[in-house]
């Protein structure tokens, strides 16, 4: 399997640690704020019933394959193509963000993305979650892109 396609099944994977949260994101007690601005430049819908997950880690290793992972810090949803959701109260640093996309709308979070969906990760070098640094009592923003072009592929049979 390419490193590539290893890394998007990955980020699928982590995913499943959104289902054990049962659609709740866990509270935390810090005082940093994350602002992230994403533009989707897919073919797809943004909507209320076709939203995009945006994620946020407090370790890489959600797109290393086998690695036993813990649940994200916290999720929100973006209804529109181009917007902005924000984190507060994040006491983890840095932390790591990633998001997905079901173009069927059949998904809002809490499992993981349905085969098709696309995926996206706040990165420098593709493949690899770029750290985001927080400030105490300070708003970090970052800004990227999710398209089309990487997407969850169906496991693999066996």
């Amino acid at each position: 399997m390419s490193m590539l396609r290893q890394c998007i099944s990955a980020i699928a994977s982590a995913f499943l640690f959104l289902s054990l949260l049962n659609g709740q994101t866990p509270a935390a007690t810090g005082d940093s704020t994350l602002q992230v601005h994403l533009d989707y430049t897919g073919s797809g819908t943004v909507d209320k019933d076709h939203v995009i997950n945006v994620v946020v880690w407090d370790l890489p290793d959600f797109v290393k394959p086998g690695t036993e992972m813990k649940p994200p810090i916290a999720e929100k949803q973006l209804s529109s193509k181009s917007g902005t959701v924000k984190f507060e109260h994040l006491s983890q640093n840095p932390v790591y963000v990633s998001c997905a996309y079901d173009p069927a709308g059949n998904w809002k979070g809490g499992s993981p993305p349905p085969d098709g969906s696309s995926l996206g990760l706040y990165s420098t070098q593709p493949g690899t979650p770029a750290p985001v640094n927080l400030e105490p009592g300070k708003t970090k923003k970052i800004s990227f892109k999710l398209d089309d072009s990487f997407k969850k592929a169906p496991a693999p049979s066996k």
